[in-house]
């Protein structure tokens, strides 16, 4: 494989689908799980399987219909977990058991009541199981961020040792600062002996706002899957959001390869909003209706000049058919005249300037000058101004 390629796991259908409200019936599912292949995400994680029925069918539906795309099951390092996940995924073409534990002091003192070599051994002995099922096995050192560096080192070695073909190293709180992830990743990379058995996977929360930016650190010092979710939700404040680390790859650091058709990002963000019941906020990076809006005079001008003056994103890249130009009370008359031109009126010097004063007045009362309000301006029609 080319040291380049970084490989995209998506984890929509089981850590996005644990926001309260947004559960999935299996149609659902499988409708977002046939968008996620043709946008080309290497890996759909599907779901829990041994959590409910509801996600054993999900999964095991999901293994029938895809074909390009590996589909993987979620599992403790729990026996049944894995045998359950395996039975689920036994029609996939690309099967995949992703099974784990909590690595951190915190996790094993206070949610397991264990030690480190305990851990150590249910580790190995849970990847060995899922390897006499699946060749293609994922371990996930929970809490990794929190997660003493040597001990994390012992695992990873001792996982690889075992079978494990992926090394995912969750922040699952949040809690790392992007250089102090990036270390993590980087010292696994460098001081694991057999680290280049495997590949090392980032799964970053959102808790502190840096989801995004610790996946990066981490494809920048070595990681070479990055995990996370369409519009960024998901448990808490949400996961790394694909979208943003795509386009940051594709636009900031192209020596990285990955197989995304961004052409269709922002469709494929509408489809999870919408089905899941998860409006994208209008600020949103990527896909937030805002995202290539433009309401300030001196942006409206210097977008029409040139776009890439205020766009370093061609909305056509992410599936957006042309930028927005808002008309407001902080418009200019450029944007005036770009939009009445679009509807027909050739607005010039002193015609232009008469109109844009009456603009002025109705932008001072509403929101938005929209394309009714323009239309009776442009045909010299009192403006019947609703405020709202």
């Amino acid at each position: 494989m080319s040291d380049q390629r970084v490989y995209v796991f998506d984890t929509t259908l089981r850590d996005g689908e644990q926001v309260p409200g947004s559960k999935l019936n299996t149609e659902q599912k499988l409708k977002i799980a046939l968008q996620l292949e043709e946008l080309g995400v290497d890996v759909i994680e599907a779901g829990f399987p041994v959590s409910s029925k509801g996600d054993f069918t999900s999964v095991q539906e999901i293994g029938r219909i895809i074909k390009n795309t590996t589909v993987c099951g979620l599992s403790r390092a729990v026996e049944k977990d894995i045998e359950v996940a395996a039975q689920a995924l036994m029609y996939a073409t690309y099967p995949r058991i992703h099974t784990g534990i909590g690595t951190s002091d915190i996790h094993i003192k206070h949610k397991f009541n264990s030690t480190r070599e305990k851990t150590l051994e249910r580790a190995v002995g849970a990847v060995k199981y899922a390897k006499s099922f699946v060749e293609d096995v994922e371990f996930y050192a929970e809490d990794a961020g929190r997660s003493d560096i040597k001990f994390l080192a012992r695992v990873t070695e001792a996982v690889i040792n075992a079978g494990a073909t992926v090394i995912n190293v969750p922040d699952t709180t949040g809690y790392c600062l992007p250089h102090e992830y990036g270390e993590k990743i980087r010292y696994l990379y460098e001081n694991v002996p057999n680290m280049h058995k495997a590949i090392l996977s980032t799964h970053c929360h959102n808790d502190l706002g840096l989801a995004t930016a610790n996946s990066l650190a981490g494809v920048e010092n070595g990681a070479r899957q990055v995990e996370g979710t369409i519009n960024g939700i998901g448990e808490r404040a949400g996961n790394s959001a694909l979208e943003e680390i795509i386009m940051i790859l594709k636009k900031r650091l192209p020596h990285f390869e990955t197989g995304i058709n961004t052409k269709l990002l922002n469709s494929i963000s509408r489809l999870i909003s919408e089905t899941m019941n998860m409006p994208v906020q209008a600020n949103k990076a990527i896909v937030g209706e805002n995202a290539f809006a433009h309401s300030s005079g001196i942006h409206q001008d210097g977008v029409l000049k040139l776009r890439e003056n205020y766009e370093i994103i061609d909305p056509l890249e992410v599936g957006v058919d042309h930028s927005k130009i808002v008309l407001t009370a902080r418009s200019g008359r450029a944007a005036l005249a770009y939009k009445a031109k679009q509807l027909g009126y050739d607005l010039q010097g002193e015609e232009l300037n008469r109109t844009y004063e009456r603009f002025l007045q109705v932008a001072d009362e509403v929101k938005f000058v929209n394309r009714d309000h323009l239309l009776k301006l442009l045909e010299n029609v009192p403006v019947e101004i609703v405020v709202r």
